[in-house]
């Protein structure tokens, strides 16, 4: 089934007690934040600033660090909020339907919307901190930031000195074994796999569906551009995030 939100909904989506979700960029457009591979993408339009995100530029080009930082000021500036689906995904929690939340977005929208941290996956790490390359020492982005605007167009680590870098996997980063593996297991641990927002065309995650339906979840899918597990989805809604999402989740 593909296309508007059904009506009335399958009852198998009604009665579900156990939905995982999987959020992409496009949860999060009605923020503010734009995505990155869908047709108005930053780096569709733009495949120059696919380097701020792949760590052999950033750790060997001092301007690509300068931008990057540049560029994290800048979203910070937007102060994105959550929106109606954030809100959606927090609602279908307080039901106790909500098993696990996994998403590829490092903006900690999620949360900000009333989402348990216990319960979200952030896969590729999150904006929100700074990590030392070298030492690995942590602290929070507001700090980073502070000292960028103080003069530091590309502040180091203060415990040892090192690169300091956001919280997130970039290109050509481990991505941390412990995550991928606690995703895998709400994968496998679900009756409804709902991936929203994502071109489900970046491993290992997107894998996560096929891991979803093999064990016999239903699979939902909800995405403004086809994605390659459409054929895999027991139904799939193209309409608008913010509209569609909250009709999905209501019993």
């Amino acid at each position: 089934m593909t296309g508007a939100v059904p009506e009335p909904l399958p009852t198998w989506l009604t009665a579900a007690e156990r939905i995982t979700a999987l959020t992409g960029a496009g949860i999060s457009t009605d923020s503010g934040i734009p995505d990155y591979r869908g047709p108005d993408g930053v780096w569709t339009k733009n495949p120059e600033a696919e380097k701020l995100a792949t760590l052999s530029y950033y750790v060997s080009d001092p301007d690509i660090r300068r931008r990057a930082w540049l560029m994290r000021r800048d979203m910070r500036a937007l102060q994105p909020r959550p929106n109606a689906g954030h809100a959606a995904l927090a609602d279908l929690e307080r039901q106790g339907r909500l098993r696990t939340i996994v998403t590829q977005n490092v903006d900690g929208l999620h949360q900000a919307a009333g989402s348990s941290p216990e319960r979200v996956v952030e896969v590729h790490g999150t904006v929100h901190e700074v990590e030392c390359l070298g030492c690995r020492a942590r602290t929070t982005m507001d700090e980073a930031l502070e000292r960028m605007a103080a003069g530091e167009p590309d502040p180091a680590c203060l415990e040892c000195g090192g690169m300091l870098k956001s919280a997130t996997i970039s290109f050509g980063q481990e991505l941390d074994g412990r995550t991928i593996d606690a995703a895998v297991e709400a994968a496998r641990d679900c009756d409804v796999f709902l991936a929203v927002g994502t071109s489900l065309q970046v491993w290992p995650v997107a894998g996560l569906v096929e891991v979803a339906a093999r064990a016999g979840a239903h699979v939902v899918i909800v995405n403004a551009e086809p994605t390659p597990y459409d054929d895999v989805a027991s139904l799939v809604v193209s309409e608008p995030i913010g509209t569609s999402l909250p009709r999905l989740l209501a019993r």
